[in-house]
């Protein structure tokens, strides 16, 4: 028999959930803009404050030893969390933007030229657009976008024809953060390689949702965050090619990145350090390591199925509403549903369910091109972990239509 997760002994894991807001219990259903902490995460963080506060790698004292060796064992978790090959091509980042902007502003900037193509998808967050912008206008390249469906699904024959020669870069997110469409990032990254190009994929939304094996995959480039994976915000990670990231240049510079330092001339740190200027995030890195071991300790596909009988639930729900309509329908979807509702703005939808416990996200969800796509100014986003239950969606969705009276 298939293992099941027993909910109520796991949102008892999350102690942010047992509140009340607004003299309502609260409904958390803004997990894609971040996830809630475990008792374990939040644990690890007072314990390091309180026993081992000390700054890494160079320190010889027994608390320089102790951060030190809780800082890179996250990175060996992470390694076996990616099926990786080594420690060294994973790299810390501040989040997912932030590894973003270091492969355009260091990849990008050594290999782009005047007349290359960097390809994005009509998907994709303003994190996964802004920066090749901003590459493509210092180094002469064109971004060219992949066309998306009425369902929210990419156009892949367009995708096909768009691969030339010139493309030098394909940057697509995992998972769409807005609609939750699933992108083919498999197919995508093998029919970009046969042109010669690279791939990132943004794996923000993806990570807590899916096992990620970036060898099996061929990825050359993976980013995400540690805050959407029940992890401590500040924290990113960059998974990149061994050959790649040697050839890339530094991305800033100062301590930590550096072998030898002299007025005539300085020697970088070998990978992964030379991408890591400074003194890192180093409580919320070791408190990630127990993130990743608290996911490790619960059966996966029972979370999946979870998940997945939360976001048919919600869909059925939802769909039984007068004027709604929901925006993506692909076939292959996270837990997200994204709506909008007949003469009324989203804004005004979240700021009263939220009189009632009911958080969830408005607005274009930083995905403003996608929005235009569809002609909205913005939809209603429910997103579910998890440790969300159907009772929730009932709160949810009895509240939703008490908000949809008082608007009337």
């Amino acid at each position: 028999m298939a293992e099941k997760l027993d909910l109520n002994l796991i949102r008892k894991d999350f102690p942010i959930l047992d509140q009340q807001v607004n003299g309502s219990p609260l409904v958390y259903f803004d997990n894609a803009a971040t996830t809630q902490k475990p008792q374990v995460v939040i644990d690890a963080l007072n314990r390091y404050y309180t026993q081992d506060n000390a700054n890494i790698h160079r320190g010889l004292h027994t608390l320089a030893e102790r951060a030190t060796t809780g800082y890179e064992l996250t990175r060996t978790k992470l390694k076996d969390f990616l099926h990786a090959p080594s420690t060294d091509q994973i790299i810390f980042t501040s989040g997912t933007t932030a590894g973003i902007n270091l492969v355009a502003q260091t990849y990008g900037r050594a290999n782009f030229t005047a007349g290359d193509v960097i390809l994005v998808s009509n998907l994709e967050h303003h994190s996964n657009i802004v920066p090749w912008q901003m590459i493509a206008q210092e180094t002469g390249a064109e971004v060219q976008v992949i066309p998306v469906d009425e369902l929210g699904v990419l156009d892949m024959v367009a995708y096909q024809s768009l691969l030339t020669d010139r493309v030098k870069l394909v940057a697509v997110n995992h998972v769409s953060n807005a609609i939750g469409t699933i992108n083919p990032i498999k197919q995508m990254i093998d029919w970009a390689h046969r042109v010669g190009a690279k791939v990132l994929i943004d794996g923000a939304q993806s990570v807590a949702h899916f096992d990620i094996d970036v060898q099996a995959l061929d990825l050359d480039f993976f980013v995400f965050s540690a805050h959407k994976l029940f992890g401590p915000t500040g924290v990113g990670v960059l998974y990149g090619k061994r050959e790649l990231l040697e050839t890339m240049p530094p991305y800033q510079g100062g301590g930590e990145m550096i072998k030898e330092v002299s007025f005539s001339g300085t020697t970088y740190n070998e990978l992964p350090y030379k991408f890591e200027a400074g003194t890192p995030n180093i409580a919320d890195v070791y408190a990630f390591g127990f993130a990743l071991d608290y996911l490790a300790s619960l059966p996966q596909n029972a979370v999946w199925e979870q998940e997945k009988a939360l976001l048919d639930y919600a869909t059925e729900q939802l769909s039984q509403i007068d004027g709604l309509r929901i925006v993506g329908q692909a076939h292959e979807k996270i837990a997200v549903v994204s709506f909008v509702i007949d003469g009324v703005h989203p804004q005004d939808i979240g700021v009263l369910l939220d009189k009632f416990g009911v958080a969830i996200r408005t607005g274009h969800h930083c995905a403003q091109p996608l929005m235009a796509r569809y002609d909205l100014v913005g939809t209603c986003r429910a997103s579910f972990a998890f440790y969300n239950t159907k009772e929730e969606i009932d709160l949810f969705v009895k509240a939703l239509k008490r908000c949809l009276m008082m608007l009337s």
